[in-house]
């Protein structure tokens, strides 16, 4: 069991920036790949990235490449994603997700197993 818990959600104008945290607990992620999510209200949840523990690589959705970046902290167990030049459209609620990918690699787009319970991000006008 995995659990995630996010942080750094709020509210911005457009054209700045937001960082999201979410911190993983119970269990090691080196055979893990960690994703954010989001959903808008009245729209389907929507993958944003990707990034495969052991490897540190990432995979990111054609909206938001360039813009937003997923990291993170090994040592720490904390993923993040930095958001740039943000845009009243990315406004959803994100959710941080884990899913189990053995010595392999996270490909789109293979279903998450755990999610944190979500954070807001409002972008305004």
């Amino acid at each position: 069991q995995v659990q995630l818990v996010e942080s750094g959600g709020g509210l911005v104008q457009a054209g700045g920036s937001l960082r999201l945290s979410c911190a993983a607990y119970g269990r090691t992620l080196s055979r893990y790949a960690m994703g954010w999510l989001r959903q808008a209200p009245g729209k389907e949840r929507e993958f944003v990235a990707a990034i495969t523990w052991s490897s540190g690589s990432t995979y990111d959705a054609d909206s938001v490449k360039g813009r937003f970046t997923i990291s993170r902290d090994y040592a720490k167990n904390v993923v993040y994603l930095q958001m740039n030049s943000l845009k009243p459209e990315d406004t959803a609620v994100y959710y941080c997700a884990a899913t189990f990918v053995g010595g392999g690699s996270y490909y789109y787009p293979k279903p998450f197993d755990y999610w944190g319970q979500g954070t807001q991000v409002t972008v305004s006008p």
